[in-house]
């Protein structure tokens, strides 16, 4: 496999002097291209952060951040925008959904920001995550209408909209029951197997990791397993 994304000796510390809270101390991970990956660790050990950062939402303290090829640490804001537009997808464990949208409208929303208008190509493409989310019969219910279950998979279909080379995915299932939660895993293993996009997913759910080929342990701001 190849390698699709590697962070060196990440520091990541908030605030300064004695209210200085260092978070990850060193943290260094490497992600090939295809992985499903779970990652494990307690509250307060950095997986949050370290996701922050892997999605280029925040730049580390220190160290090395490189994915496709680029140096995210290097990049600019606007580059790191659109190579995020482009690259990255996000699933979180609350939805996120904009309320006065139809699910369709919230899959494209995307696309829409980076063309700067919907597109029948996008509306296409979106209709078609859906359908395979399961979700066909719903693609122009208002997202207020829709079960848990359902606005999670959209959230996963907007994820994927724009074709992203990793997807970050911070408690997909946490606030679903377990059939919702089993249906979900289901759709990101499909994606995953059928489309090689590689998945990132945070999670205490020891069921959930158990889905997932490979299990990253991350305590005291250090990768530990």
């Amino acid at each position: 496999m190849s390698v699709l994304l590697e962070v060196q000796d990440l520091f990541k510390t908030f605030g300064t002097g004695e209210a200085a809270t260092r978070v990850l101390r060193g943290l260094s991970l490497t992600l090939d291209v295809g992985e499903m990956a779970a990652l494990l660790g307690p509250s307060g050990s950095g997986k949050s952060t370290l996701l922050t950062i892997l999605g280029t939402l925040m730049k580390p303290t220190s160290g090395s951040h490189n994915m496709l090829g680029h140096d995210l640490i290097a990049a600019e804001d606007r580059e790191l925008t659109e190579f995020r537009n482009r690259h990255i997808g996000f699933v979180f464990q609350f939805h996120n959904l904009l309320p006065d949208f139809t699910a369709l409208e919230n899959v494209i929303f995307p696309t829409a920001v980076r063309e700067g208008r919907e597109t029948a190509s996008a509306r296409a493409r979106g209709r078609d995550l859906l359908v395979r989310m399961g979700l066909g019969d719903r693609v122009e219910f208002p997202s207020t209408k829709l079960s848990g279950g359902q606005k999670q998979r959209v959230a996963v279909a907007r994820a994927l909209m724009n074709s992203p080379e990793l997807v970050l995915a911070d408690e997909p299932t946490g606030n679903l029951d377990r059939v919702s939660a089993m249906q979900v895993m289901d759709l990101i293993a499909q994606i995953n197997r059928d489309e090689g996009t590689t998945f990132l997913i945070s999670t205490h759910d020891e069921k959930i990791a158990s889905l997932c080929r490979r299990q990253i342990v991350v305590g005291d701001g250090l990768v530990t397993g």
